[in-house]
């Protein structure tokens, strides 16, 4: 799968591409007066990179729910939530890696706000497993971090602040790519804005606007007039991501979206003026009596509900890969794990720091496709240390029923100690123990052997010598010594 989409073309038809793989590491700003085509940028690249990575799309205006039709993304109604729901759903999304809009228009602007930083602060709090690489796109940033403060209370504007600037300055580290697009730079909190490498800058027609734009495209001040006569949907890029130099960019057409809008004149009704008036006068007075209640909001989606659609949202957004592709993918991660269980000092790391070296190594080799949940890779990880791959499948077989009731944090030196005794070794090696127990002490390594006895997963004998014999019950007749 490539990593490059089309986002536009230049004036000579040259198209302009995005690097998805530098803009997860790079984060991008966009900017422009209403009207310049923000949201139709932002449209553009996400339909072009929806069946590469996971997108959460926050929207204040309710521009992006049609993207659920064509694309699969989940619609959430921030309205129909508590904040303790919208929290446990931001945690569910980063765990099954689904693809979301959260939609504010049903709220108030100051409750668009606080929803939508509890939204970004529990996807920011997500555990170390679930750092999945996700464009966070947000629409209308300088609501949600606002430069100075403005008409909303103070603790909502902390809280904000601190949610955007999490996304934009720490995120990085935890998968999180936020997009913030945004009417005026003025109005937007510098630190948030000066954390992004790739600038996509519309009309603007303020001079303060016009020079810190010109001043981020490493344009000359004389230069910022450009700025000023750019037409609708033409941005001036630049960036790691797309391009090195300032480039003219037409946006490309886009799938979805609201097409009935009109945005030319019309011509007005031909109606004589006295009828016009009676038109909106007449029965004026029994309309007001007889009009009809609002209708009730629809009942909100239970949250097991919304986990369920949450959960098979990925596999809505594109087909499932063919058989022979997902057999590479799958060969590939195996032969990270074995090189990684070589590594030297990688047993004496945490289990969360030995699973996002491996997502690092997976990403550095391009690697697209369902990864292994912690469990899972630490299990792969005792089996690669201890050799197992070596044996029969049978042995292998029996080997793993017998760990199966092991806890995972002595799972590694079990199978150290299963492998050895099937190939009938006098001795273990103690520092191929100590490795899979991610320990140069002897001590430890003896208490290690007398809780796998208690538990019964091994026999330990010792000799007048002092020698310490191991056996594991369920392997026919094989032993190993450990001193």
């Amino acid at each position: 799968m490539t990593a490059q989409i089309t986002i536009g073309h230049e004036s000579s038809g040259k198209p302009v591409e995005f690097d998805i793989e530098e803009l997860l590491a790079t984060r991008l700003l966009v900017q422009g007066n209403s009207g310049s085509g923000k949201s139709h940028l932002l449209r553009r690249l996400l339909e072009e990179s929806a069946g590469m990575v996971q997108q959460v799309v926050i929207d204040p205006e309710g521009d992006f729910p049609s993207l659920a039709e064509e694309f699969g993304h989940v619609v959430i109604d921030g309205s129909a939530y508590s904040p303790g729901e919208i929290e446990a759903l931001a945690r569910r999304i980063r765990e099954h890696r689904a693809s979301v809009v959260l939609d504010l228009d049903g709220l108030e602007v100051e409750q668009q706000i606080r929803c939508a930083a509890q939204f970004l602060t529990a996807l920011f709090d997500a555990p170390r497993e679930h750092w999945y690489p996700v464009l966070v796109v947000v629409d209308e940033a300088q609501m949600f971090a606002p430069a100075v403060a403005g008409e909303i209370a103070e603790d909502t504007r902390r809280m904000t602040l601190s949610a955007m600037t999490n996304l934009m300055c720490r995120g990085r580290k935890r998968g999180l790519a936020g997009i913030v697009a945004t009417q005026r730079l003025a109005k937007l909190a510098k630190n948030v804005a000066a954390e992004a490498s790739n600038f996509l800058m519309g009309r603007t027609f303020l001079d303060i606007d016009m020079v810190r734009a010109a001043d981020l495209l490493g344009m000359d001040r004389r230069q910022a007039e450009r700025i000023r006569e750019l037409e609708r949907g033409h941005f001036l890029a630049l960036g790691p991501a797309i391009t090195r130099l300032p480039l003219a960019c037409k946006i490309g057409p886009v799938k979805t979206g609201n097409r009935a809008r009109s945005e030319g004149l019309m011509a007005l009704p031909d109606t004589a003026p006295a009828d016009m008036e009676a038109l909106l006068t007449a029965n004026l007075a029994s309309e007001v009596a007889k009009a009809p209640p609002p209708p009730a909001p629809p009942p909100a989606p239970r949250v097991d509900e919304m986990e369920d659609s949450i959960a098979r949202a990925e596999e809505r957004l594109v087909d499932a890969p063919p058989q022979a592709d997902s057999s590479a993918v799958a060969a590939q991660i195996e032969a990270i794990i074995a090189r990684l269980a070589q590594d030297e000092g990688i047993a004496f790391q945490s289990a969360s720091a030995q699973y996002q070296t491996f997502l690092t190594r997976c990403r550095r080799e391009r690697i697209i496709g369902p990864m292994p949940d912690m469990g899972a890779f630490r299990r792969r990880m005792a089996m690669a240390g201890a050799g197992l791959d070596d044996l029969d499948e049978a042995l292998r077989d029996r080997i793993m029923q017998l760990a199966a009731a092991v806890e995972p944090d002595l799972l590694a030196p079990f199978l150290v100690l299963a492998s050895s005794a099937h190939a009938g070794e006098v001795q273990v090696d103690e520092d191929a123990l100590g490795r899979a127990y991610g320990t140069s002490s002897p001590g430890r390594i003896r208490r290690l052997l007398d809780h796998l006895e208690r538990q019964g997963l091994i026999v330990v004998r010792e000799d007048f010598g002092g020698e310490r014999s191991v056996m594991v019950p369920g392997l026919d007749g094989l032993a190993t010594a450990a001193e």
